[in-house]
């Protein structure tokens, strides 16, 4: 008879370890410019907060700041 063994996803853990958020301020890449889905993302949020876009210029620390503090205003 085979023995059954339960593995773990960590993708499916609903309390994911502590290395997966990290703070943006922390990032190696944080200075660099902010990506396409980033800017995407925040003019989808903008407009559904009735906000003007940010600037195109930010960086992907600062665009991570932002859409998290949109995404908390739109209730998210």
């Amino acid at each position: 008879m085979a023995q059954e063994t339960e593995h773990h996803n960590p993708k499916l853990d609903p309390n994911p370890g502590s290395n997966t958020q990290k703070d943006p301020d922390n990032w190696v890449t944080g200075d660099e410019p902010m990506t396409g889905a980033q800017a995407s993302y925040l003019t989808t949020l903008s407009e559904e907060a009735h906000e003007e876009p940010p600037a195109e210029d930010l960086t992907k620390a600062e665009a991570s700041k932002k859409i998290d503090e949109l995404k908390e205003q739109l209730g998210r």
